[in-house]
């Protein structure tokens, strides 16, 4: 509902649009507004007061001086699919035009971006946990079995298995072994699944003649391929 968690629109701009108490106005339907609070009022009291008082028309006031509404900065639940708000404010927003043509520059489109900012937070974080659990396993494997160095284990893994982050992170690896955009991750999924059933030889042999697995997925986008 909020979009501070990608550093679209800061703190100060989330306290403007109501804060915490504006996100529990829009989910009062599912919220106990009889639960007592330190206030000593109830959760529905301390809303309702802090309407009638003016909290909330106060602070969409100084929105306006950012040229946003409360609901560009705090939406609904009907509201909150963040790829559609995301891709209906690329051309106005400079931060969010910039933050999208980093990853259309890797090869991700709009329907990337509705898959992974449409789904649900739990879900994207399950997904990650899931790369993270897989790649340990190799990398426990290559170490523990084969007898690798923990640096040949790692460079193992990035062989074995995508990577996913920031694009612009050159800490583990640079050029065409940089991390990948998340939004790529099920096209690539996909990608993974057809050549290892049309010609899994064939497949495994390009992966082991590429630097890593995201120089070859690089590749492959390039040549419209994924």
């Amino acid at each position: 509902m909020c979009e501070i968690g990608h550093n679209l629109y800061n703190p100060l701009r989330l306290r403007y649009a109501g804060g915490i108490p504006r996100v529990q106005m829009e989910l009062q339907e599912v919220l106990d507004l009889s639960a007592m609070t330190v206030s000593g009022k109830t959760l529905g009291e301390n809303l309702k007061q802090l309407e009638d008082e003016g909290f909330f028309r106060r602070g969409e006031a100084y929105l306006t001086n950012y040229n946003l509404r409360r609901e560009d900065v705090i939406r609904s639940p009907e509201d909150s699919r963040v790829a559609d708000f995301l891709l209906e404010r690329e051309s106005s927003d400079e931060k969010i035009k910039s933050s999208l043509a980093k990853k259309r520059k890797e090869g991700v489109r709009d329907e990337d971006i509705q898959w992974w900012f449409n789904m649900d937070d739990l879900e994207r974080r399950i997904l990650l946990k899931l790369d993270d659990v897989t790649r340990h396993a190799l990398f426990t494997k290559l170490r523990e079995e084969d007898g690798l160095s923990e640096g040949e284990a790692a460079k193992g893994v990035r062989k074995s298995y995508p990577v996913f982050g920031d694009p612009d992170d050159t800490t583990v690896a640079t050029g065409e072994d940089r991390p990948l955009p998340y939004e790529l991750k099920d096209r690539i999924r996909s990608f993974v699944k057809k050549r290892m059933q049309r010609d899994p030889e064939a497949f495994k042999k390009e992966i082991k003649g590429s630097s890593s697995f995201n120089a070859l997925i690089r590749r492959e986008v390039k040549e419209g391929n994924i």
